[in-house]
């Protein structure tokens, strides 16, 4: 494995890098979720299940952190899982981690559109037809084309042009985030705070709830693992590379922290309800509270749809490496594995991407949620295999240079497979509150028969043949 051999330009620096998983993990939730958050553990008590949840990720960092460095090279997981457990490992963490990503960019293509309502609540028009209750009109689609269209074709034109764009949305995002906490400080009220610290009568009941929203959490912080997929692009020391993984996952989980205390500090349990049953965007609520001005409302859904975009270009760049590193290993079609011309970046694989985004909004929004939930059960799965590949790797191979070195590696390893494994359990157990439904469970299941026939294909082409360069 000779990262001097890289056919893609190494054009992304300690800013850019930081910004593209900070800018994947920070999308629209924060937005439009932290009223649900406060509504099912208190402030204090979602601060907490925030702190675990962002403990739990960063072990999972920590094995990131250390395989990244040791094997820099272009698909992140598929080459650590590969590296571990060979072709059929590799194989299935490759195939879960590129649904994962194909989710989070369709998703985020249909929500610019909905959340520009916000700003532009006229701009529906042409009515086109319903779709499972949501009625879908040709000026949405249309911008949400367009959108992915620009996303599209400043990943094409250059790695390090798309992340430019999102250093300057990901500032955006960082300053109506730093208002909003600044405005909470000087308009909020401590009662608000003391009236709504925890939800429950009894500890256990307040542990319980703590622990419900520690489970959902990590599903917030899902991204930092785009750093592993465009590792051959980065020009930062190797070392260096883990700690701004692991920067990104400390500098989200401050980020939501902020948030939440920002609107609980501002309102009141009354107004957060209020809030929730009518707009449903209990951050923007507050922010227009704390300014006494309706505007600053739109101003902070403007820094989240900022946060669409960023999530929306960190997913694509990692979803397109996964693919072109899988055509490369020839688990997958070759033309997949190819780069453009001028700019070296993997062309088909974008545009392929691309071209699901852009026939995402025609389906409505109910099927881009199963989707995505179908991704993050997969995103959690490949987690689990990267983290099991870390353990594994340690006593097969001992030797292996390994510039970011995790101490206590048995320790870690453990609590990572552990918390990534028992998310995935948690979509695969009825009853629980993100367990797959009928519609998400074909969307797996078809996922998993296409990579199957996939995988018979290459394998009678090459011959069983696969390799990492």
């Amino acid at each position: 494995m000779d990262v001097n051999k890289s056919k893609f330009n190494p054009v992304l620096r300690s800013g850019d890098v930081l910004v593209v998983a900070f800018g994947a993990m920070i999308g629209w939730g924060w937005v439009v979720s932290s009223g649900q958050w406060i509504q099912e553990g208190g402030i204090i008590g979602t601060i907490l299940g925030f702190l675990i949840g962002g403990i739990m990720i960063y072990f999972v960092g920590l094995c990131y952190a250390e395989l990244t460095t040791a094997m820099p090279l272009c698909g992140g997981e598929h080459v650590f899982s590969f590296k571990a457990f060979g072709p059929i490992g590799s194989y299935i963490c490759t195939w879960a981690i590129i649904l994962s990503y194909i989710g989070v960019v369709c998703y985020e293509a249909v929500s610019f559109p909905t959340i520009l309502q916000y700003i532009f609540p006229n701009m529906l028009k042409g009515y086109m037809y319903t779709i499972n209750g949501f009625d879908v009109y040709a000026s949405w689609v249309a911008i949400s084309i367009v959108m992915s269209v620009i996303v599209v074709v400043l990943n094409i034109i250059g790695t390090k042009k798309a992340a430019i764009f999102q250093k300057v949305l990901t500032i955006i995002i960082a300053a109506v985030g730093i208002l909003l906490v600044v405005a909470s400080s000087i308009s909020g009220d401590i009662e608000n705070v003391q009236s709504q610290m925890f939800l429950g009568e009894k500890s256990g009941d307040i542990l319980m709830n703590i622990f419900k929203v520690a489970i959902m959490t990590p599903f917030f912080f899902f991204g930092f693992d785009v750093i592993p997929q465009a590792a051959e692009e980065i020009r930062v020391p190797l070392k260096k590379i883990g700690k701004l993984m692991l920067l990104s996952i400390v500098l989200a989980v401050t980020f939501y922290v902020l948030v939440v205390f920002a609107v609980g500090y501002i309102l009141n349990a009354g107004e957060i309800a209020n809030s929730m049953n009518t707009t449903g965007l209990v951050t923007a609520d507050a922010m227009a509270k704390a300014f006494s001005s309706s505007a600053m409302a739109k101003v902070l859904i403007i820094g989240g749809l900022c946060g669409i975009i960023t999530s929306w270009n960190s997913f694509l760049i990692g979803g397109s490496r996964a693919i072109y590193s899988m055509s490369e290993s020839r688990m997958i079609p070759e033309v997949f594995g190819k780069l453009h011309g001028k700019f070296k970046t993997p062309i088909t694989a974008l545009l392929l991407i691309g071209g699901l985004s852009i026939l995402a909004p025609f389906f409505g929004r109910t099927m881009l949620v199963w989707i995505v939930d179908a991704g993050n059960f997969a995103c959690c799965l490949a987690y689990c295999i990267v983290a099991l590949s870390f353990v594994r790797l340690r006593s097969k191979e001992p030797t292996m240079e390994r510039p970011y070195k995790i101490k206590h590696y048995k320790i870690v390893g453990i609590i990572a497979i552990l918390m990534s494994g028992g998310m995935a359990a948690m979509y695969l157990i009825p009853g629980t509150n993100c367990s797959l439904v009928w519609q998400e469970w074909i969307i797996v299941a078809g996922w998993v028969v296409l990579g199957i026939v996939l995988a018979i294909r290459s394998y009678v082409k090459y011959k069983g043949k696969f390799k990492i360069d």
